[in-house]
């Protein structure tokens, strides 16, 4: 794993942007704009890197599939802050009925730095983002400067490989895409369009619309879209702990479609997601495998030995772009109380490379390691104004 500096392609941004990622600036605190999209550097990998990569990503996901059949098995919910009764239902019968429902991606965020075996940092299997600059732009980036390189990354197919083999698990009608209108990037946005565009080559019919447009029609008890047609199948980029709070969350419980054809509404990612997008899940790995290689301590009591030894990350159970979390070295003073559950988490600083702190990004598409994508941040906490790095192999 190395970095290397380049010079940026003439008119990158327009370039971009026609590509998907219309959010290819970032303003900073100080009002500046600056690149998220980056490419006046790019990461360098060999074949026996990215194969043992890929190794990992696959026994992590298989680890992480057993956590949440520990977790439903066990009654241990709670453990993730997941304790409405409803709620809890409504998880475990999807974990149970998981064969029934279509399930597309995630993505592990993972410590390496090219000399040791990679490390979990946390997964989002829920609502992933920073999938098109991943599977697509990166790959055109690649194509014009380096032509006889390679890359991992077969995101594109595999998702579209994903949609055609889980079509027959959809109910008859079109796959309903939304977003939230409340992301003023773009981001969201694109993630859905992208994905919209998956299934489309894979022959679903589709349609969409933002999560604020869905509607609740009393008198056949059903959600319908912005035309007042039934919405039966939906694939949302919207959290499963926002959707299962929200105003309409009743609703969703009242009609949720766990693959028992007893609900008017199927949602991807299924509810069984939840076990996964908990920072809960890094010390219910611990617990069942201590000690494994690609695992950091962690732990939902407080941080125990790591307050002396390591230094911890505080990380709240449930949010996205490093919010909340806060790092803690060793010997440093007890943080204050807090409201919000915590997992305690070993503390392992971000690689440094050229002075930019590094974490890779490894899809999961279909159950399968589907390609990378990486992000720098000018501090420790990868976050909102982190950059995005294209790769290849050599």
């Amino acid at each position: 794993m190395e970095r290397r500096t380049i010079t940026p392609r003439p008119d990158w941004q327009r370039t971009v942007e026609e590509q998907g990622i219309v959010y290819p600036l970032t303003r900073h605190p100080d009002g500046s704009l600056r690149p998220y999209w980056d490419e006046s550097a790019h990461y360098v990998f060999s074949l026996p890197e990215v194969e043992a990569l890929e190794e990992t990503v696959e026994e992590l996901h298989t680890m992480c599939l057993a956590a949440a059949g520990h977790l439903v098995e066990h009654g241990r919910l709670a453990d993730l802050g997941i304790t409405d009764p409803r709620v809890a239902a409504a998880v475990t019968e999807s974990w149970h009925r998981r064969a029934e429902l279509p399930s597309v991606y995630g993505r592990f965020d993972l410590h390496y730095d090219g000399t040791g075996p990679a490390k979990m940092l946390e997964y989002n299997a829920d609502t992933p983002t920073s999938l098109v600059e991943a599977a697509s732009a990166q790959w055109f980036w690649m194509e014009e400067r380096f032509p006889g390189a390679d890359q991992w990354n077969s995101l594109h197919e595999r998702l579209v490989d994903t949609w055609r083999k889980q079509a027959g698990l959809l109910p008859p009608g079109p796959l309903h895409f939304a977003h939230s209108s409340a992301d003023e990037l773009g981001e969201d946005l694109m993630t859905v369009a992208y994905l919209k565009e998956t299934a489309e080559q894979a022959g679903l019919d589709t349609d969409w619309l933002s999560m604020e447009e869905i509607g609740w029609d009393t008198l056949s008890g059903r959600f319908v879209d912005n035309r007042l047609k039934f919405i039966r199948a939906i694939f949302k980029l919207y959290p499963w702990e926002w959707l299962t709070t929200d105003e309409f969350a009743g609703h969703v419980l009242d009609t949720l479609d766990n693959g028992g054809g007893t609900g008017s509404t199927l949602w991807i990612e299924p509810a069984w997601k939840m076990l996964l997008s908990n920072k809960a899940l890094l010390a219910i790995l611990w617990e069942l495998y201590p000690g494994h290689p690609s695992l950091l301590p962690a732990y939902l009591d407080g941080p125990r030995e790591l307050a002396a030894t390591t230094g911890y990350a505080a990380k709240p159970l449930l949010g996205r772009e490093g919010e909340g979390v806060t790092l803690h070295p060793p010997g440093s003073p007890a943080p204050p109380a807090s409201e919000e559950t915590c997992c305690y988490q070993a503390l392992a600083p971000l690689p440094v490379f050229d002075g930019n702190h590094v974490v890779l990004g490894a899809w999961v598409v279909g159950d399968e390691a589907a390609g990378l994508g990486i992000r720098e941040s000018s501090g420790l906490i990868t976050d909102s104004y982190a950059r995005f790095l294209p790769h290849v192999i050599l």
